[in-house]
């Protein structure tokens, strides 16, 4: 068994955390906010909370981060005391959805350490984290991802290798560009069936039934129907996700007008404060 430090304890990180420690690794665990770590670890044996980020990949096998931006990730593994306590053989692997230019910072940085990168954001929720069912879309050596591919193994059903650092993002974002698209359109959807007097709980089993009953449709039922399904994705990650999306659309040329409107729609979501809702709620905005 390997020794996995987790950076990043919030939903999707602490979810991470315990289903490698629940694999049988040991893992140290760091958060910004220590008592969000330390609620994560309640109960786990083989689950320890870190005081500082470097402390946590000291003698780490693989580091495995999870936070919310490219900018606070690139902070956190590219500062001078935790570039100082990096394992000679360590691999780094990104989880989160940080962006391109955050993964080529990322591994230019690191490998002047002499510390191996892997870009490796995933498509899947936190049941999919439990579950074992994360796709996970990898950019860097195949030598590095091989090495990691040992613990991603608790989380994920498949790593895909993509191409280099930064390839994994890019494919995060294509797929996250179908996902919140497919959102809006739902969300658009109920409303014009409830528009016309249909009860939301009918148009979504038929939308279930139906040619566009994707597996987001699926297991999404549940936060489209009842306000008190516990917070998935926020709207605010959402409309992060997006910018990210629209600014490498523009950088490479590539048409993304429905996206951008769903963006804008999004922003004003966020702006009306719905911000810390889940990404379902648009549909109530």
């Amino acid at each position: 068994m390997a020794r996995v430090a987790v950076l990043g304890a919030g939903r999707m990180g602490g979810a991470v955390a315990r289903k490698v420690a629940g694999a049988g690794h040991d893992v140290p665990l760091w958060n910004r906010t220590r008592a969000t770590a330390e609620a994560v670890a309640e109960g786990h044996e083989r689950l320890v909370v870190a005081d500082t980020a470097a402390e946590a990949v000291a003698g780490a096998d693989v580091v495995l981060t999870m936070m919310a931006t490219g900018a606070a990730t690139c902070e956190v593994l590219l500062a001078d005391d935790v570039q100082g306590a990096y394992a000679d053989d360590v691999v780094v692997v990104d989880l989160g959805t940080s962006g391109v230019e955050a993964a080529h910072r990322l591994a230019e940085g690191l490998s002047q350490r002499g510390v191996s990168f892997v870009d490796a954001p995933v498509s899947g929720s936190v049941p999919a984290v439990e579950g074992g069912t994360l796709l996970v879309m990898a950019g860097g050596p195949e030598d590095a991802i091989a090495r990691a591919e040992g613990v991603l193994g608790a989380i994920a059903r498949r790593v895909i290798r993509v191409g280099d650092p930064g390839a994994g993002q890019v494919m995060k974002l294509a797929v996250n560009l179908v996902l919140h698209d497919l959102n809006a359109a739902l969300a658009e959807s109920l409303r014009l069936a409830e528009g016309a007097g249909l009860s939301r709980e009918d148009a979504y089993a038929v939308l279930q039934e139906s040619v566009v009953g994707a597996p987001y449709v699926q297991y999404k039922r549940g936060a489209f129907l009842d306000t008190a399904t516990p917070v998935a994705m926020t709207l605010a990650l959402v409309a992060k996700d997006l910018q990210l999306i629209t600014e490498q659309a523009r950088r490479t040329g590539a048409p993304a007008v429905v996206t951008e409107q769903v963006l804008r729609t999004v922003q004003l979501a966020v702006e009306s404060g719905f911000g810390d809702r889940d990404m379902a709620d648009l549909s109530r905005v």
